[in-house]
């Protein structure tokens, strides 16, 4: 009770989160100009968390099973995705739950076995660990242990996810590569407001429990013309960002707009045509994509936050080892966090920005 007390105080007197004028977002963000059309009815200027709330509202209103719960989610929460909608459709319907993932999980798991549309927010993706039990033994095999007689196929946990420029330990981190060992679930990390708000309506309609991360970095800096209606971009579907002949480069997330910079540096520089590929879906992911443009490149490159060991940079270097031996020109390259917990006042220098990247790209060249 005491910690509730003083997480409760710590809310209330810190004015809602917001991530302006750090090192890392001047150089993140660079807005489609060629998204896809996903839908023809009118568009709004939105950024990424105000997509999110626009795909929460268009959920509610369309399905009168579904509810929103989290920490804190009530008041809009601490990064205002659920802004409005407690006002707009009820406190049965978008509600606070207690400071316990293990409970919201667990919570949203009976929920949606018992047929509701269950959308659970944890409040930073560093926090989901108490809730790893839950969503590993029992939301990923609930189907499975139950001869497809009951499931929990119609929960959605999202989490803020990634760095942030002063995060640290417990607000920074990336943890999907431990979820993709976990067949029965499926794992999605958007790169804009227009992806995000049509890949979360896809893991909402999906008949599969899915885990959801939002770059909490590009919440209020990515902004782009999102669709006011409904739209769903299909899962497990990566997608071409640029096409080139030289190298493939492999990202989600954040990470695909420092390796936007890093293909018009190699091509600025060096000469060399990039591929850049954004996974979209990390569990299932499309290997199918990745490995034919590795086959005409002949060489990959793979990009994320998180440690470099165990990340799921191993896994694709792993299959594309398996399937594109052959035809690679030089040795897989993964650049990625460090094997260190993530620090504070050395963040810049922890995460693989577009200058180790570049290096990569120049030593897989001269291979």
């Amino acid at each position: 009770l005491l910690l509730i007390l003083i997480a409760s105080i710590s809310r209330a007197t810190n004015p809602p989160l917001t991530f302006t004028g750090t090192e890392i977002e001047e150089q993140v963000f660079i807005a489609d100009t060629h998204c896809m059309k996903v839908s023809a009815g009118p568009t709004q200027k939105m950024n990424l968390f105000q997509s999110v709330t626009s795909a929460l509202d268009n959920t509610l209103a369309g399905d009168p099973t579904a509810v929103i719960f989290g920490e804190d989610v009530a008041f809009g929460g601490v990064f205002r995705c659920t802004v409005g909608l407690r006002d707009k459709y009820g406190k049965d319907r978008v509600f606070n739950t207690p400071l316990c993932e293990q409970g919201i999980v667990g919570f949203g798991i009976g929920a949606a076995a018992a047929g509701a549309t269950a959308i659970a927010e944890i409040q930073f993706a560093d926090y989901i660990y108490p809730a790893f039990d839950q969503i590993v033994n029992e939301a990923a095999k609930y189907r499975y242990r139950s001869g497809n007689m009951f499931d929990c196929g119609k929960l959605t946990i999202r989490a803020p996810w990634g760095c942030v420029g002063h995060g640290s330990i417990y607000h920074s981190q990336c943890p999907e590569a431990f979820f993709t060992h976990c067949p029965g679930i499926k794992i999605v990390v958007p790169r804009g407001p227009v992806q995000a708000k049509g890949l979360l309506l896809s893991c909402i309609a999906d008949q599969n429990p899915c885990i959801f991360f939002e770059p909490k970095i590009l919440y209020r800096a990515a902004v782009e013309q999102v669709p006011t209606e409904a739209y769903q971009i299909p899962l497990s579907q990566a997608e071409v960002l640029q096409e080139g002949s030289d190298l493939t480069l492999v990202a989600w997330g954040t990470q695909v707009h420092v390796l936007k910079e890093v293909a018009a540096m190699a091509q600025e520089k060096l000469g060399v045509s990039c591929e850049l590929i954004d996974l979209r879906t990390i569990l299932p992911w499309d290997t199918e994509t990745v490995c034919k443009s590795v086959v005409k490149t002949g060489r990959l490159l793979i990009s994320h936050e998180a440690p470099v060991t165990g990340g799921f940079a191993a896994e694709i270097s792993s299959t594309v080892q398996e399937e594109c031996f052959l035809n690679l020109e030089a040795p897989i390259s993964r650049v990625c966090g460090y094997d260190t917990p993530f620090p504070h006042i050395f963040e810049p220098f922890y995460i693989p920005d577009k200058w180790k990247c570049f290096e990569a790209v120049k030593r897989m060249i001269n291979y």
